[in-house]
């Protein structure tokens, strides 16, 4: 445990810790339930700091704990800025589905013309099997299927990461496990096209490599780099000021240090520093999870999705955005489609985004959808409840699962609203 504070039981005594409650706002037990809930978190030393926003009727709630580093005696503020990860995933669907109210883009039309290197696939005949062992594919990919992560492409490092395919995925760079990709969006997708599928297009949910396909797509449809399209399209409109690829210079001092355990040594690391990865522009922009934000900007989009903001505003339209929220994955593509443990039985997948459809846990409100990051960002909407809550950590979490403070969090947030 790395010991960097110190406080007695009910009593928030970490350098820089606040809440922020507005007058009109939730009552003081249940905030103060939450409060408890994410320090103790930060006082095991499982992360160095949390900034955590509920939004519900109007009503805010922020909290800030802990620091920027572990050791430090930085506090992290509501305006820290954090690697959002896979959080940024509903973003660049987001993104895509602009496209398609353009109509300079349609779901089930096939992609050859904007993704040459990906025309003609061959296809594993099985996905653990040899490289060159495939089999034509049955039709062309098309947006709906990167979309729904059903492509064909996908990371298989979380289930079969001896696979033949995966360790090709790892050796040209593009897996989970080498992220983020070196080279330029066209470099990419020529690599990527050097492949195989894993499975017919349309069949089975591989996550991940499909929403890196949509960051190239958006650019080339767009005809502008894909970071600008969200800037110009998303983030200008919603004032997110603070969201992009990179952290400008006169930003740094904002960016925490990103931390992970070490598998092997079981040692605490740090994966990325203040003046690291994200203090430069990327070659390549990952739609998959190349975004930088801060809680103010990820309410500005949350409120968009819900449709809780000014008409000149509304990026998407609400039959569009209810699209975006509903299962489109089949129960036998659940079953062909390892993830997390359990994963299937409160989750599915949209169109770029996670969907809540079972009750497991208190907040497993079905309806709710988002996603998480793998350095411990959440951020989700419930249309039902009027939420938008947003958590933001910067430790990867030890095992194939979300951490504690996760499930902790969305737990403290729905006692919170019942009122």
């Amino acid at each position: 445990m790395i010991d960097h504070v110190l406080h007695a039981p009910g009593r928030a005594t970490v350098s820089g810790a606040t809440s922020h409650l507005l007058p009109a706002g939730f009552s003081a037990m249940r905030t103060a339930r939450l409060h408890l809930a994410l320090q103790r978190h930060v006082d095991d030393g499982e992360v160095p700091g949390i900034v955590a926003l509920v939004r519900h009727a109007g009503r805010e709630h922020v909290e800030t704990l802990g620091t920027m580093a572990f050791g430090s005696e930085t506090p992290v503020r509501k305006d820290t800025i954090f690697r959002l990860a896979s959080t940024t995933k509903p973003i660049t669907a987001v993104a895509a589905m602009i496209l398609v109210e353009e109509c300079r883009l349609r779901l089930d039309d096939p992609l050859d013309n904007w993704l040459p290197e990906l025309r003609s696939r061959r296809v594993l005949r099985m996905v653990d099997g040899p490289l060159d062992d495939t089999v034509p594919a049955n039709r062309p990919i098309t947006l709906r299927d990167l979309l729904t992560f059903r492509s064909g492409y996908g990371d298989f490092a979380l289930f079969a990461p001896a696979s033949p395919f995966q360790q090709a995925l790892a050796a040209a760079g593009l897996s989970i496990s080498t992220w983020p990709y070196r080279g330029t969006p066209d470099e990419f997708v020529r690599r990527l096209g050097e492949l195989p599928l894993a499975h017919q297009p349309g069949e089975r949910w591989l996550y991940h490599t499909s929403a890196e396909i949509l960051g190239v797509l958006i650019a080339r449809v767009s005809g502008q780099p894909f970071g600008a399209f969200l800037r110009e399209r998303i983030f200008e409109p919603l004032g997110m000021t603070d969201t992009g690829f990179h952290v400008p210079a006169a930003k740094l001092g904002r960016l925490p240090t990103c931390y992970g355990r070490d598998m092997a040594t079981g040692a605490l690391v740090v994966l990325d520093e203040p003046h690291g990865q994200y203090a430069r522009s990327p070659g390549f922009e990952s739609g998959a999870g190349g975004l930088v934000s801060t809680v103010d900007d990820l309410l500005a989009f949350g409120r968009m999705m819900l449709g809780d903001c000014a008409r000149e505003a509304r990026i998407l339209s609400r039959p569009t955005i209810e699209l975006m929220r509903i299962d489109h994955l089949t129960a036998e593509q659940k079953a062909l489609s390892p993830f997390f443990e359990g994963f299937w039985a409160s989750r599915s997948w949209g169109l770029g985004l996670g969907i809540v459809t079972g009750r497991v846990e208190p907040a497993d409100v079905p309806g709710r959808f988002g996603w998480d990051g793998a350095f411990g960002t959440s951020f989700w909407m419930d249309p039902k409840e009027g939420v938008v809550g947003v958590l933001m950590t910067q430790r990867r979490p030890d095992r194939l699962a979300l951490p504690p403070v996760v499930a902790d969090f969305w737990n403290s947030v729905y006692q919170l609203i019942d009122e």
